[in-house]
This record gives C-alpha cells, structure tokens and sequence, in this order.
C-alpha cells in the first residue's frame, strides 16, 4: 500500500518512496533534558511512533534515531538555579522522559544518541565547515555564514528580512553578520567544555543533530521530523549546515506535528497552565493520553482540556466494551497481521489520518455489537483488537481497563482491597464515621466505590 506523507520543505502531501527499501532511516529530534516532559513533548512522541509503527508494517528494517540533548545553555542554568549538578540532572530527567515514552505507549527508537557521546563527530564537522569556507572563528566561537549559503529559508519560507529581524536578538561582536549562528561556543568553569582546535568549549545546538543523524544514518536520510517550533530556526540550520557540509540533501521528507495549546491558551510557567506528563500518570491511563494527542490530524493544531480526556477516556471505553468477551488467548497473543483492516491501514498511509482511524475503529465496535452470528462478532472482535494494537491501543484486557490499571506509582488493586476490607468490617460494625473516612481516602486517591446489592464496587477516576 503506498505511503503519502506530506512534506514541510515542498508544501504538499507526496507519494513517498524510500532511499532503500531494505533500511528506512528516521531522525525525530528529541527532548533537552532539563526538566521533566510536559503535554506538548508529548505529542511528537506519540506521533512519530506511530510512523515507526506504519513504517514496520511495510518494511523489513526501519533504523529510528531519536536524540538527546544533554550538553545545554539551559540544562547549566538549572544548574546554575539549583544547586545540583548538571549530571544528577540530565540523569534524572532522562528517567523522566524515558517514562513518559513508556508511559503512552511509545516503542524505543533504534538509536538513542546523546550529545555528550558525540562531540568528536561535531567538531570534524565544524571543521569542515571552516575549510569550505561556511564557517568562521571569531574570538572562540565558531558562526555559521548564512549568506553563503543561497538557499536558506527553503524549510521555513522566511524572506531575508524576517530572517534578519529573527536574528538581531542574538546580535553579538563577534558575528560578520546579525543572521549568523553558533556552532561552537567558549566554555568556562563550571560550565561544561571540551578540548578543540577552536579553544575550549562546547557545541551549538543545531550542529549537535545535524552530526548525530549524520554518523548514524548517513549523509542523506528518509524522513527528519519534530514539532513546528522547531522549523525555523533548528531545522533550517540543521539543513544549511549538513548540505553546506556533504554537498547533499540531507533528509528526503520533513514533517512537523502542529502546536499544543492547554485550555485555549499557549502553555507557559507566567501563565501556570503547564501540564507535566509525570503528574497525569497518577489520574489518567496512558492510553487516553495517547488517544487525544492522536485524535486530531497530527498537523493540526490540538488543545488539551479536560473535555478532550473525558472524550478519549469514553471512545477507549466503547472500543474495550466492544472486546470485552473475546477469549484470554486472544489478549495473550501476539498482534495478527491477517486481522488488520484495510480501511485503517489506508487512513495510517494517508499522512497518518487518525481522526479517520478513531472513525473506523468506532464503525467495527458498532458492528461488533450489531452482529446476527457469534461466528462474525468474534470474527469483527479480532479485526478490532488486531488493529488497535498495532497503534498502540487495547494494549491490557478489559478488565485491567475497566479497573483502571495507571502508572506503577498509583494505588495498586491490592491495596484497594485492603481497604474494602476495612471499610466492610467497618459497616458491619456500624462504623459509618469510619467508613466515609475510608472511602474519602480512596476517592483522593481516584477511587470511586459503590455500595450494591452484591457488595462494594469500585473503578479508577478516569480524570
């Protein structure tokens, strides 16, 4: 089945086609860790899982390499504001983030290269950029000459003069030219630095993933992707400096997932409307996370309220409702490629059309519950299963769903059993006052109870 992916650099949606069949290569930029992944990081996560998820449907071998930034200006000032060192740091939020992919469901890439493990390869670059003359040394830094190189702003369709206004915030001594950026900078104690033929000091951050993707997937790759804040000016550096570099394009297909706005607004720490992955573990499962940042067009712009979780928290319920009778065997299996819809799997090379996925899903489950023979509703119940998981989802059975299983750090079901007990033995005593109290103390744990003819019930909060 052909593959369209719609590409940043021409504007328009295109047939793609691999550079090798037999290797698809990826770069997906990934997190500066400096502290924990907000819902925004999110979203590329999810996103460019699922093409790696597609593109192994398709293709024997697909090579995905998704950095990480660990030599940064920000990652030194919460040094600088802490008090901690820059490796308790960057170690702890690697955690963080390596959770949170975890988390919502996201596989691991290929490759996950840090800049630290790089920093010879980024000097051999700068180097040869200085030899083409598309760099210079101006007291111990190292520029970039974006007037040399004609075809900037092809990625972000900037006309010099916008260029030019971007640029003058970061107007310095010793630039030729406002526009001109940093490959290499001087460190100085306690700051992180390196031995190099330009002084001590450390890279730039956009020659850090033009060198990365270089060494581990070759001068020209398939398909670079990130977020649209990182177009200009990341990606379009990165392009400059690797093709001013290897006299190649560097990356055949750019894509970029739309912005992430939180109840309307742009997130901010001025604003206090910053949503941090880490806190959403304890109230949400991470599917229902996964399907809300799916559940608009991955180019569209998306805003999380709590209406979009209630709304994802539903359209997983009906899917696992709808598979709720399918066999043990059946969730203890691996996915079934014969059992996968064609309508989907149409949608997914459609430029990952998932609000066109979600409405197919939603058609089978109604099916499902429509059916005239047991025969066709365990026949329709495979196709769901089958295909909800090679995206990620119906990924635990039912009854762990409907039981709300969270994050390794949320009450587990034994504990909540421990305090039935208790409250059971507390009503058969007549303990009212201590049995409102128990059931106060689950609820602000995200426990719900009801009291039926059969007993104490009990689910998870879905928000």
């Amino acid at each position: 089945m052909q593959i369209s992916l719609y590409n940043t650099r021409t504007r328009t949606k295109e047939s793609w086609k691999p550079i090798n069949p037999a290797d698809i290569k990826i770069y997906v930029c990934g997190p500066t860790v400096y502290a924990p992944p907000h819902i925004g990081n999110g979203r590329p996560i999810v996103v460019f899982d699922l093409l790696y998820r597609l593109l192994n449907l398709h293709y024997p071998k697909v090579t995905y390499v998704r950095n990480i930034t660990d030599v940064d200006d920000k990652i030194n000032q919460k040094a600088l504001e802490t008090g901690r060192s820059i490796q308790d740091i960057t170690t702890e939020t690697i955690h963080f983030f390596h959770q949170t992919c975890e988390y919502l469901g996201a596989r691991s890439p290929t490759v996950e290269p840090r800049v630290t493990d790089h920093i010879s390869e980024i000097i051999q670059m700068i180097q040869r950029l200085i030899e083409k003359d598309y760099a210079y040394e101006n007291q111990g830094h190292v520029l970039f000459r974006v007037q040399k190189f004609k075809e900037y702003g092809q990625l972000s369709r900037k006309n010099q003069d916008e260029l030019l206004a971007g640029a003058r915030i970061e107007v310095a001594p010793y630039k030729e030219n406002a526009e001109d950026f940093v490959l290499w900078k001087p460190s100085i104690a306690p700051t992180p630095g390196w031995d190099s033929p330009f002084g001590y000091g450390r890279p730039g951050w956009h020659i850090e993933c033009s060198a990365m993707s270089a060494k581990h997937l070759g001068e020209t790759f398939d398909i670079h992707g990130g977020g649209i804040d990182l177009v200009f000016p990341h990606h379009e550096n990165e392009i400059a400096q690797s093709t001013a570099c290897h006299d190649k394009l560097m990356a055949n297909v750019w894509m970029h997932n739309g912005h992430l706005s939180v109840n309307g607004q742009k997130m901010s720490k001025s604003l206090g409307n910053v949503v941090i992955i880490q806190d959403l573990m304890h109230q949400i499962h991470g599917q229902v996370v996964r399907w809300a940042l799916l559940g608009s067009h991955y180019r569209q712009p998306l805003d999380w309220t709590q209406e979009l979780v209630h709304q994802s928290t539903a359209a997983l319920n009906r899917l696992y409702t709808a598979v709720e009778s399918l066999p043990c065997t059946e969730w203890e299996a691996e996915v079934d490629k014969t059992y996968i819809d064609e309508e989907i799997l149409r949608a997914l090379c459609d430029d990952l059309n998932t609000p066109l996925v979600a409405k197919r899903l939603h058609e089978i489950a109604h099916n499902i519950n429509t059916a005239l023979s047991e025969d066709n509703k365990t026949y329709l119940q495979k196709i769901l299963l089958n295909s909800a998981r090679i995206i990620g989802f119906l990924t635990i059975t039912p009854h762990e769903w409907f039981r709300g299983s969270l994050s390794s750090t949320a009450i587990t079901e034994e504990e909540v059993q421990k305090y039935l007990e208790q409250r059971n033995i507390a009503k058969i005593a007549k303990d009212f006052k201590t049995a409102d109290a128990i059931r106060d103390t689950l609820k602000s744990k995200g426990i719900v109870i009801k009291d039926t003819p059969n007993g104490q019930e009990w689910q998870r909060e879905s928000s």
